[in-house]
């Protein structure tokens, strides 16, 4: 079986990442089924690997993806002249070397260099500037790659959860969860559970807005009115959207065990229950792409950088989720093929 290119960015220098990349590929089993690239900074690299007093672990540096050593840790030096760290903090420098390394990352990914990304958490602040002005990297990714429609998807071993307004001002939320936007979140879903977790009949809870899901009309009618005629729509179209639940008592319950993946209307509805379901491992996996993308659940937590007490286990569970997403729909794109063959 071929190794899996896997393309790495650095994301912010000041927080966590180098520490929970380093701390994952010290695990030379890793070499067994992927070729890591990380695309970053070796004296970056090295001013951790110091801190962190790793002696045992270091990178192979190379100036090409395409010269990566097939039994190392590789590391692409994308950050022009020197760079300072400062541990903790949300610098303007930290954040044009976390956009040079996910430009170019991005690039080779379109060229084919390498076949996945696994993006380490950003500054969605200090990353903004005339080339970079979206809110985070599900929206970059989907600028870059032409995508009509994304998902920002959140999982964990069985737990899976994506939002219709991802990365959205509270106070916009009603006006931007539409039967429009929900229908074709709930189709990325279905199209995602299918191809990319090998779930060929999946079941969909799907959420409502208000608290107690508007409780018939008493605090809302956007269950009645859009939500509802939705989840219809969607089971006429072979979609087993089932809902919607007041996210309260969905979550405080089993009831979320009983699915393949849910539908939260907005981001901290989904992602609050998750992360406390799931922190640890939780990965965040950007559906209805072309390209494959997985990032750590968590953000670059600052409170953490240089102490040597970050977890590694969110990043790599990104690692392996890229890896068997690929290896999916590898296998659904050549199952589908030979099915058209006999045609």
């Amino acid at each position: 079986m071929d190794k899996i290119k896997i393309g790495i960015t650095h994301g912010d220098i000041n927080g966590i990442s180098y520490e929970v990349i380093i701390k994952t590929l010290m695990d030379s089993r890793i070499l067994d089924f992927c070729i890591p690239i990380v695309y970053g900074s070796p004296k970056v690299a090295a001013y951790y690997r110091k801190a962190l007093n790793v002696n045992s672990f270091s990178f192979n540096n190379i100036t090409d993806a395409d010269k990566a050593h097939t039994k190392r840790a590789n590391i692409i030096d994308c950050v022009e002249g020197e760079i300072r760290v400062e541990l903790g903090k949300s610098t303007k420098e930290a954040g044009i070397a976390a956009f040079d390394a996910l430009e170019r990352a991005t690039k080779d990914l379109k060229a084919g260099l390498i076949d996945v990304l696994v993006t380490a958490p950003i500054n969605k602040n200090n990353i903004q500037s005339e080339k970079f002005h979206f809110n985070g990297h599900t929206e970059y990714l989907q600028d870059k790659f032409g995508s009509d429609e994304s998902l920002m998807f959140l999982v964990s071993n069985n737990l899976r959860v994506g939002v219709v307004a991802g990365h959205i001002a509270l106070k916009d939320v009603p006006a931007f969860v539409t039967k429009e936007r929900i229908l074709s979140k709930l189709q990325a879903m279905q199209k995602s559970l299918k191809n990319d977790f090998n779930i060929k009949k999946p079941k969909i809870a799907v959420l409502g807005l208000n608290p107690h899901a508007g409780d018939n009309g008493t605090i809302g009618n956007e269950e009645q009115e859009v939500i509802l005629p939705v989840i219809e729509e969607a089971r006429e179209k072979g979609i087993m959207a089932i809902g919607p639940y007041a996210s309260d008592g969905f979550f405080g319950s089993d009831m979320y065990t009983k699915f393949d993946a849910i539908l939260s209307m907005y981001h901290d509805q989904g992602l609050t229950a998750f992360k406390a379901l799931a922190f640890t491992s939780g990965v965040n996996f950007t559906a209805g792409l072309p390209i494959i993308r997985t990032s750590p659940g968590h953000g670059t937590a600052y409170e953490l950088a240089g102490k040597n007490k970050a977890n590694p286990d969110s990043f790599r569970e990104a690692l392996y989720l890229a890896i068997d997403t690929y290896r999916n729909r590898k296998e659904n794109k050549e199952l589908h093929e030979g099915s058209m063959d006999k045609k």
